[in-house]
């Protein structure tokens, strides 16, 4: 490893990150037929940003033709106890590890930038950051620079690290030694396709994002189909079953950044007292936090569908008081919620 390498890295480790790695921009000459693929079967569902640029998204030389290496950064956010503990609690609402706290896109694009000045202070040239808000293939990307490999579920594993690490990305001018590609350690191994309850993995490898809780709870716009609604279960924001479902998750290292550690009133939280909060006490609870970027509509929506999943009669009184919603995506959902309740209470459900 050649001396700026060396130093690049002991930097990246001194400013958070937990894994440093290098690849080159057309080092992933299988994204332009792979996200056609993706977009051809309406995977996308309704992210139609996904669509556009595709010439950007399918090959990163072409987003910054002056680029001549990509410094991929993990850092890790690793939860303190098992986050699938709440969903068998019919009251809480049970929301992703990654949105218990701060909004990461602020924490770790401050320590992209401060490792891109280091860089620029150190070696010259120009950079540009980048953290899951542009047309970047950042998976396939940590893929070619030794991050980790796509597994089975799509996203990123890491020998190292396991499955819950944050990915950001600095292009640069320089030409800085690379790093292997990291190869699949998949093997034989299903856990993390057959736990997902919604059936979202058409095959290992291909995720249908129409199926996807994730998707469904944080993307989707509008009233979420009906026989995916029973399916969802009291997931609220996201969901992390097939992560946490990974084996290499045994090598998952804590998260060292304390933004990323949930805040108690996130851990399991009561559906009743989130069903209620309108668009002030929404927007202030939620201040900093990635769940804000939904909406208190589209969120209520979330909440109200787990009510109508809980079989617990003493939320309904809840749903009931927003079957007429100012929002029709809230009351419908709210309607949804009162007759699940009311048809468990009968013992029909």
């Amino acid at each position: 490893m050649d001396e700026l390498k060396q130093k690049l890295v002991a930097q990246a480790q001194a400013e958070g990150f937990d894994l440093a790695r290098v690849c080159r921009p057309w080092d992933v000459p299988q994204m332009p037929d792979r996200l056609a693929a993706f977009l051809d079967k309406g995977y996308h569902g309704q992210m139609g940003w996904l669509a556009e640029r595709t010439h950007w998204r399918g090959a990163p030389q072409v987003l910054w033709p002056d680029a001549r290496s990509v410094i991929m950064l993990g850092e890790s956010y690793t939860p303190e106890a098992d986050p699938t503990v709440t969903l068998s609690e019919a009251d809480v609402g049970t929301i992703s590890v990654y949105a218990r706290n701060r909004d990461y896109h602020d924490t770790v694009k401050k320590r992209l930038k401060r490792l891109a000045r280091w860089l620029i202070d150190q070696a010259g040239g120009e950079v540009k950051v980048f953290v899951d808000t542009a047309p970047v293939p950042e998976k396939p990307l940590g893929q070619a620079a030794g991050l980790g490999w796509q597994g089975k579920h799509t996203n990123l594993v890491s020998r190292d690290l396991g499955s819950w690490f944050f990915i950001g990305s600095v292009f640069t001018t320089l030409k800085i030694e690379t790093d292997p590609a990291e190869n699949d350690h998949c093997g034989n191994c299903r856990s993390c396709l057959e736990v997902c309850p919604t059936n979202a993995f058409p095959a290992p490898y291909q995720l249908d994002a129409r199926r996807c809780i994730s998707y469904l709870t944080i993307e989707h716009h509008g009233p979420v189909e009906e026989d995916l609604r029973g399916l969802m279960g009291n997931r609220i924001y996201g969901c992390d079953d097939c992560l946490a479902a990974c084996p290499w998750n045994k090598f998952a290292v804590a998260a060292r950044e304390v933004k990323y550690h949930a805040r108690d009133d996130l851990m399991a939280p009561k559906l009743a007292e989130l069903a209620i909060l309108d668009d002030t006490a929404f927007r202030a609870f939620f201040s900093g936090s990635p769940i804000k970027r939904i909406g208190r509509n589209r969120f209520v929506r979330n909440v109200l569908y787990a009510i109508g999943n809980s079989d617990d009669a003493a939320l309904l009184p809840v749903a009931q008081g927003l079957c007429d919603d100012a929002d029709a995506t809230v009351a419908d959902a709210a309607r949804w919620a009162t007759q699940r309740l009311k048809s468990a209470a009968n013992g029909l459900a």
